[in-house]
Parts: C-alpha cells; structure tokens; sequence
C-alpha cells in the first residue's frame, strides 16, 4: 500500500516495482514480451532523470504540438448552466486534434532512444493513430496502425490522415472489430517484430510500464491546468471532469490535483445505450476484476470471465477495461465515477457547438454531459474544470448521419 500524506495517498509511490496501483496493473503478457518490457521500463526510467530528453520533449510539445493550450471560460455554457463557472481545457487545439499528441512524442523519442525502427499503435476513435502517424513522419519511423474495421469505417476521415502521413491501417475483423480487437492485433505484432519496433500504446492501460509512462507523459495538462486556474482565479477549482476511456487524458489532467482534496475529481465512463449487458463500456458499472492485455483491473467480463461485448456511440470509449491506476483512486475513493448515456451526448454535442462554437469529441462530450450537470447544481462562485480533450471534426459526419441529416 502506498504512503499516505497529510492529504491523502502518495501519488509518488505509485505503481511499486513491479507495476502495481495496489491490487491492479501489475505485468501479465507472453514471456516473449517480458524482455521489450523490462527494456522499455529501463529506458524510461533512465529518460525521466535525463534533464537532456526533458529538455527536447518540452520543446517538441511546443513548437510541433502547440502547447500550452488555452484554459478557456465558457461564458455561454456558463450562463445556461446558471451555475458554477465553467473552464474548458482546450486540449482540441492541440497539434492533431486531441491529447494524444503528448504521449505519442513521448513514446517516440523514447523508441529512437532504444534505437527502435518501427512503431505500431492501435487506435479506436482515430486520434492515437492520428497522433503517431504524425511523429512517425515528423522522426522517420516506419508506422503500421491497427484498427478495427467498425471504427475504420465510423472514422474513416482519420484513416485517410494517417495514410496521408504515410501509416499502413491494418483493419481487424475480429470480434466486435472495435478497440479490444485492435490492441490483440498490434500485440501479436510486438510479439513477433520485437527486436526492430517499438508499440506505442495510446492510454493508460495495459502492462507495466505503460500505465505510469502514459500518465507521466500527460500530466503536462494537469500542470498547466493548475497554473492556469490560479492565475486565472487566485485558488483552485471545486471540481474536475474528464471522460474515462482507458483513461489516460483523465489521469493527466487529475494527477497534480490527486493530493488537493477539496478538489472533487471525477471520471465519465460511456453508458452507450443504457446499463444493460452489451449496450455500454461503464467498467465500474457491473464491471469485475480480471486481467486483459497486461494487467489487472475492471472489466467487463461475464459469470466465465469471457469479456462482454460493449457499445458507445463513442470509439476512443468502447473498451471492456479501465486503466488500473482509476481503478485504485475509485477504491481509495479519490476519484469519483459517473457515465453519459448516447443520446445525452447527442444533445451536449449540439450544445456546445451552438453556444461556444466549439465542436467537441463524441468523447470529450461524455465528460461535457456530467458537466453541464453539475454546474447547474452548484453555486456560482463555484469553479467547474471540464478536459476538452479532443475536437469533434472526425465525428461530425457519423453526428450527422445518426441525426439524419445528409451531407
């Protein structure tokens, strides 16, 4: 168990050695793959003490992605709440379209590091593969993105982007032949070319030391967040909202908060259809432990432990598992949990885009639903902090076509 503060937990010593949030994560793969692990980790490690990496990856981050973003006050969406004062991160501006980018140049710089060639990636919504696509292009790597055919075709705008920056997209027809079926395929891959590629995996999930790496390289929007909001309104938020996926744009924006307890901190999982088996990707609604692809954490798993079939109208959130670091902070109750059904994302989609001119990710929006929610619950002088962590134009023709319009 982690060392306590005088606030809470240690977020510091967390995972330990052996890639442990508690009773999650930990390192559960083919013994093919133990040797890149314990390489990776080792280069990482090594990374992160090195002034030299930092220094370059801070710069890549500004002038290639576009950091800082801009913590932006939502002065119409404020006034329709008629509650707590309402900051969109605006993480959609960034280089891309989404938070992605900040892992992406991370695990990139560490891939040329370890003298690593290739790189693969599996993407659901598009962006990750977007995002590594880019830096790929940007360093010279060859790139090969796995992606499930269901999400190939309701994001097919970002798989022309990533062959435009010169990716191979290997559609998977597996399964539901969405997220799940994507990382399975890359993992093969790994398995078989793991001398020559490096696999940069989009969120925080997976075996060790992926969880802790991917949060580190996105707490940059944490600290900017914190920064920002001080200057902005001289004391901290009440609350922050992001949506939960893997969950990896929602721990970046959470971790320099975790020890500022009155900051309430809360994760939007997709309810999809409804809470009925099959019909949402809400791990902590029915959700079980269990392992899938590298570690430990809830799942959305049946009575046999096969994973259930899931459904969002959102790709980036239609995943059976959670990240094992959210898993640990909803125990420790730190991070609070709620879901966004579809058709409530359907309307908070239009809202923002008509009050804000600002059209934001069918993900993003789950976290917008819970939002608009509780701004209208809380009092005025509150502050309400939502991720915007990634811009709509890659939904706009699937919005259309569920909403009937043609284009």
């Amino acid at each position: 168990m982690p060392a306590a503060t005088a606030t809470g937990i240690d977020r510091f010593s967390l995972p330990d050695a052996g890639g442990h949030f508690g009773r999650y994560g930990g390192v559960f793969v083919p013994e093919t793959l133990m040797t890149a692990l314990q390489e990776l980790g080792t280069a990482y490690d090594l990374a992160r003490q090195d002034p030299g990496f930092q220094a370059e990856l801070r710069h890549h981050l500004k002038e290639f992605a576009g950091r800082p973003t801009q913590l932006y006050f939502a002065e119409r969406l404020t006034e329709h709440c008629g509650g707590a004062r309402i900051y969109l991160k605006r993480e959609d501006l960034l280089h891309t379209g989404a938070h992605k980018i900040n892992n992406a140049l991370g695990q990139a710089l560490l891939a040329r590091r370890m003298g690593k060639k290739r790189v693969i990636a599996e993407t659901g919504a598009g962006q990750h593969g977007v995002a590594t696509a880019a830096v790929c292009a940007k360093f010279g790597f060859e790139c090969v993105v796995y992606m499930g055919a269901v999400d190939m075709e309701r994001q097919a705008l970002n798989v022309f982007r990533m062959r435009l920056m010169g990716a191979e997209v290997r559609g998977v027809e597996a399964g539901q032949k969405t997220l799940k079926e994507a990382i399975n395929e890359a993992m093969r891959d790994w398995v078989t070319n793991v001398r020559s590629t490096h696999y940069i995996l989009g969120s925080a999930l997976g075996a060790h030391p992926y969880p802790m790496m991917v949060r580190d390289f996105h707490r940059v929007i944490g600290q900017e967040t914190k920064e920002q909001i001080l200057a902005r309104e001289g004391r901290l938020p009440d609350e922050m909202v992001a949506c939960v996926g893997g969950g990896s744009n929602a721990m970046g924006f959470f971790f320099d908060f975790l020890e500022d307890t009155s900051v309430r901190l809360t994760g939007v999982e997709a309810g999809g259809r409804g809470i009925t088996r099959g019909d949402h990707a809400a791990r902590f609604e029915g959700g079980k432990l269990g392992v899938l692809q590298g570690c430990k954490t809830y799942i959305l798993q049946n009575s046999d432990g096969q994973i259930e079939l899931t459904h969002s109208v959102s790709a980036g959130l239609d995943y059976a598992a959670i990240g094992p670091e959210h898993a640990f902070y909803r125990d420790q109750k730190r991070i609070n949990y709620a879901y966004a059904c579809d058709d409530e994302v359907m309307e908070a989609f239009q809202t923002c885009s008509r009050l804000e001119g600002i059209i934001p990710a069918l993900e993003s929006t789950h976290a917008l639903v819970y939002g608009l929610k509780r701004a209208k619950e809380m009092r005025k002088d509150e502050i309400l902090l939502i991720n915007l962590s990634g811009r709509g134009d890659k939904d706009v023709q699937q919005v259309a076509k569920i909403l009937g319009v043609k284009l």
